[in-house]
C-alpha cells in the first residue's frame, strides 16, 4: 500500500478528502493529516508519504515553501496542489518542483480520481524500476565483487570503476580481509553460520562484510578497521573457549588471509584462504581456525612422494616393532608425519602411500610373528578406513595404534632387559646385514657404548654372536636334503659363498660340505 498525507486548514475539507474516494480500493493509507505548514512539512519529512495533498495558502508555511523545503531535505514523493484560487503564478511555481497537478476547490471528484490514478500508475512505474536497477546494481555488484575476490577483474580487462561506485557499491573500504568457514564436522552438510551474530557488528547495508560463494565454499570479505577489529577479537574470544562446547567457532572450521589496503590486494587474501581450506587435512586434532601466518610452516617444498620413502619408513617401523622400541617408533611416525606435510602430492596420493605403508608393514611382520595375523585388520578395511578418515592425524594414529598393538602382544614386551631385546632381534634378523652401528639407534644406545655393554654381558663381542646365531641357523638348514650350499649361505646372511665356508669351519671344525656328510653318516 501506498501512503497519503492531507494538509489543510480546514478540517472539513480534511474531512471531505478523507471520504471523498475509496483510498483503501486505490491502494493508498492515510498515514497523517496537518492544519498548518509546519505540521504538514514535519509530516512529510517524518512519514515520506507516496502523495501529499497540500492547500496551497497555508497558516505558518505557504505550500510552494512547504514543497521547496521538503524536496530540498530530500522527499521525493509526489504532490497535488488544491487551491481555491485559480493563480496561475502558483502553478508556475509547483511546476518548478515537479508537481505535475493543481486542482482548483471545490474539488471534482472524478478530476481528482483521474490525478490519483495516474500518480499510482506512475509510482507504480518508478518503483519496478527502482526495483530493477537495485536487480541489476546487486548482480553487477555479485559480479564485480568475485571477480575482485578471485583476482580475475584485471585479468578480464574491465575498465574500473570510478571510486565513487565502488563506495555506491559499498565497496570502498581502508582495509579488507578474507574469510572461508565451512562445517567443522565431516556429515557434509553445509554450517551455515551468522556472521554479524559471532563478530556483534549489525552489517547495515553490508557495510562491515560482504558474503559470496564461490566454488561451493562460503567466503566473507571483511570491509573496515572496526570489522576486521572485531574479527581479531572474535578470534580470541575462541582461543579462550577452545576445547569448549559453548565456543563461539565450535561448529565452524575458519581460514583467513592477511589484511590488505587495496582492492587490487583482495585477491592475495583469498588465496592464501583458499590455500589454507585445501591444507585442512593436515591440521592437528581439534584444530577450528588456519591463519595466513602459519602459511610459511606449510609452504610446499621441493619433496615428492617416492617408493624408497615408503620402504624405508616401512623397514624402520619393522626394526623398531621387532626392537619393541616405542620411543624411536613414536619418533619415526612423528618424522613420517612431518615429511608429508611437506611433499607436493596431492591428498589422495598421500592416503595411498600410508595405505600401502601399513599394508607392507602388516606383511612384514606378519613374516616375524605368526600370533601377529590376528592382530591386524583386514586389507580391505584397512583401505575402507584410511579412504574415510578427514586427516592426517587420524591416519597417523591408526597406523601407530596397529603398531602398539602388536608390540604390546609380542614377546619382546615380557623380556627383562635391552639385551635381552636386541638378542630377540638378532635372531630374527640374522640373515640381514646385521651391523653394532645400525642396531644401536633401534634401542636407543650408542654404538661404541652397546658395544662394550654386549661384550661384557654375553662374553663375546656383537659379530662374533651374530656369526654363531648364523651358523647354528645353518647348521639346521643343511640337514634338509633340497638346499643347495650357496642357498644356506645366502639364507643365513652370507652373501659370499666362500666367506660362508670359512666362518662356518671355524666355529665347526668342518666344512658345510662334511658337516652334511656326517650327517648322513649318523642317520645311517
Amino acid at each position: 500500500m501506498e501512503t497519503l498525507l492531507i494538509a489543510d486548514d480546514e478540517k472539513n475539507i480534511r474531512e471531505g478528502l478523507k471520504c471523498i474516494l475509496d483510498w483503501k480500493a486505490l491502494g493508498f493509507v492515510l498515514c497523517g493529516e496537518a492544519a498548518n505548514g509546519e505540521e504538514a512539512l514535519s509530516g512529510i519529512l517524518k512519514n515520506n508519504p507516496s502523495l501529499v495533498l497540500l492547500d496551497i495558502r497555508m497558516p505558518k508555511l505557504t505550500g510552494i515553501d512547504i514543497i521547496r523545503i521538503a524536496r530540498e531535505q530530500g522527499y521525493n514523493g509526489r504532490f497535488i496542489i488544491l487551491s481555491g484560487y485559480s493563480d496561475f503564478a502558483y502553478a508556475q511555481a509547483a511546476i518548478r518542483y515537479g508537481v505535475e497537478y493543481y486542482l482548483t476547490k471545490p474539488i471534482d471528484e472524478d478530476e481528482l480520481l483521474d490525478a490519483i490514478n495516474a500518480i499510482r500508475e506512475a509510482i507504480k512505474q518508478e518503483r519496478q524500476k527502482s526495483d530493477n536497477i537495485a536487480l541489476y546494481r546487486k548482480k553487477a555488484k555479485n559480479v564485480i565483487l568475485y571477480e575482485l575476490i578471485t583476482g580475475s577483474w584485471k585479468k578480464n580487462n574491465i575498465p574500473e570503476l570510478p571510486s565513487t561506485d565502488f563506495q555506491g557499491m559499498a565497496l570502498d573500504s581502508d582495509v579488507y580481509q578474507v574469510v572461508i568457514y565451512e562445517n567443522f564436522g565431516t556429515s557434509g552438510e553445509n554450517s551455515r553460520c551468522d556472521f554479524s551474530s559471532l563478530l556483534n557488528i549489525t552489517n547495515s547495508e553490508n557495510r562491515s562484510f560482504e558474503h559470496i560463494r564461490i566454488d561451493g565454499k562460503d567466503v566473507i570479505l571483511l570491509k573496515g578497521s572496526f570489522a576486521l577489529r572485531r574479527f581479531e577479537e572474535f578470534l580470541d574470544r575462541c582461543e579462550k573457549t577452545d576445547g569448549q562446547a559453548d565456543s563461539p567457532v565450535c561448529p565452524l572450521f575458519l581460514a583467513y588471509g592477511r589484511p590488505v589496503a587495496s582492492l587490487d590486494e583482495i585477491c592475495l587474501s583469498y588465496e592464501a584462504a583458499r590455500t589454507l581450506v585445501e591444507r585442512r587435512f593436515f591440521c592437528i586434532q581439534g584444530q577450528h581456525t588456519l591463519s595466513y601466518e602459519e602459511l610459511p610452516s606449510m609452504t610446499v617444498h621441493s619433496l615428492v612422494i617416492s617408493d624408497e620413502k615408503l620402504h624405508a619408513y616401512c623397514e624402520a617401523l619393522t626394526d623398531y616393532v621387532q626392537a619393541n622400541n616405542r620411543k624411536q617408533a613414536a619418533a619415526t611416525f612423528f618424522s613420517l608425519e612431518q615429511y608429508l606435510n611437506s611433499v607436493d602430492s596431492p591428498i589422495e596420493s598421500i592416503r595411498l602411500f600410508l595405505t600401502d605403508l601399513l599394508l607392507q608393514l602388516k606383511a612384514n611382520i606378519n613374516k616375524i610373528y605368526n600370533s601377529a595375523q590376528s592382530l591386524f585388520p583386514s586389507n580391505s578395511a584397512i583401505i575402507d578406513y584410511i579412504g574415510s578418515c578427514h586427516y592426517l592425524y587420524e591416519i597417523i594414529l591408526y597406523i601407530s595404534g596397529q603398531v602398539k598393538s602388536v608390540m604390546d602382544s609380542s614377546d619382546g614386551t615380557s623380556r627383562d632387559s635391552v639385551l635381552d631385546d636386541i638378542l630377540y632381534y638378532i635372531d630374527n634378523n640374522y640373515q640381514n646385514n646385521l651391523k653394532l652401528e645400525t642396531i644401536a639407534p633401534l634401542f636407543g644406545y650408542n654404538s661404541a657404548y652397546l658395544g662394550k655393554l654386549f661384550t661384557k654381558t654375553i662374553g663375546e663381542n656383537f659379530n662374533s654372536y651374530v656369526d654363531h646365531r648364523r651358523i647354528e641357523h645353518s647348521k639346521r638348514l643343511l640337514a634338509q636334503k633340497n638346499i643347495k650350499v650357496y642357498e644356506v649361505s645366502e639364507r643365513v646372511g652370507y652373501k659370499n659363498v666362500d666367506y660362508f665356508h670359512k666362518k662356518f669351519k671355524k666355529y665347526v671344525g668342518i666344512s658345510p660340505a662334511e658337516y652334511r656328510k656326517q650327517l648322513k653318516l649318523d642317520e645311517g
